[in-house]
């Protein structure tokens, strides 16, 4: 398979070292491909072998002396619920759900800088407010057929917003974020449950996780999804990637 055949332009480049965001005696370095008419074959492609998208942006770690990052898929014709997430969904038997292509609103805006300003707080994650051609071009731009936003609402009321990609045998997960009035009701883990019912319901068999480090705690909640596949590395288009069933 040849990027020529699926993306008439694409440019390479790759970020200066800067501080790993989950590993912080580390540094890191992304490796970005930006294309903005990848199809979904392609991003299907791609996604298989570990590559991210935000926009028209598609990316994965070279760092230099470490090989940390790995990527998981949960194998969602295979789930099923434990006892702790079937009380989630009874918590959120009244949260509707609505998917649509992606968009930009001041009520995402607000809603995704009051996420990351509790998370600032409780986590220590940097936070600066995201302005209307960040979001936009993250979360908006290149979404093309296969980008979705997947919208959640309590009682009227916008309390999260998930991004993912629908490709032709999963479905990838971009960005959730949420309300923290909200928390109690579970949300990031009730999105991620709604994922795994859309893709059992158009009998796509995987949900793209991104990114599993060992030792990082904002991803052990990723480990309650089993059964579930790790994939080492990073293959090219030309080599067929071996995901591990852990």
């Amino acid at each position: 398979m040849t990027l020529e055949k699926n993306c008439e332009h694409f440019i390479d480049f790759c970020m200066l070292d800067y501080e790993c965001s989950y590993l912080p005696e580390k540094s890191t370095r992304m490796y970005y491909r930006y294309m903005r008419n990848a199809s979904r074959k392609l991003v299907t492609e791609l996604v298989k072998r570990g590559w991210r998208r935000f926009g028209c942006y598609f990316f994965h770690p070279i760092c230099a002396n470490c090989n940390g990052c790995k990527n998981l898929r949960i194998d969602a014709l295979n789930f099923s619920l434990s006892k702790s997430q079937r009380r989630v969904m009874k918590k959120n038997r009244k949260t509707l759900m609505h998917i649509r292509k992606p968009t930009m609103t001041q009520e995402h805006l607000d809603l995704y800088n009051r996420f990351h300003k509790h998370k600032s707080e409780i986590s220590g994650w940097k936070y600066s407010p995201v302005n209307p051609q960040l979001y936009y071009e993250n979360f908006v731009d290149g979404a093309h057929e296969f980008g979705k936003e997947v919208l959640y609402f309590i009682e009227e009321k916008l309390v999260g917003v998930d991004l993912i990609d629908i490709t032709e045998d999963g479905i990838s997960s971009i960005y959730f974020y949420y309300d923290p009035d909200y928390s109690k009701y579970s949300l990031g883990t009730y999105s991620l449950l709604m994922q795994i019912e859309l893709a059992k319901k158009m009998g796509l068999r995987w949900i793209y996780l991104g990114y599993w480090v060992d030792g990082c705690r904002s991803f052990e909640y990723k480990m309650n999804y089993k059964p579930m596949q790790m994939l080492d590395g990073f293959p090219p288009l030309e080599v067929e990637p071996e995901w591990k069933p852990l």
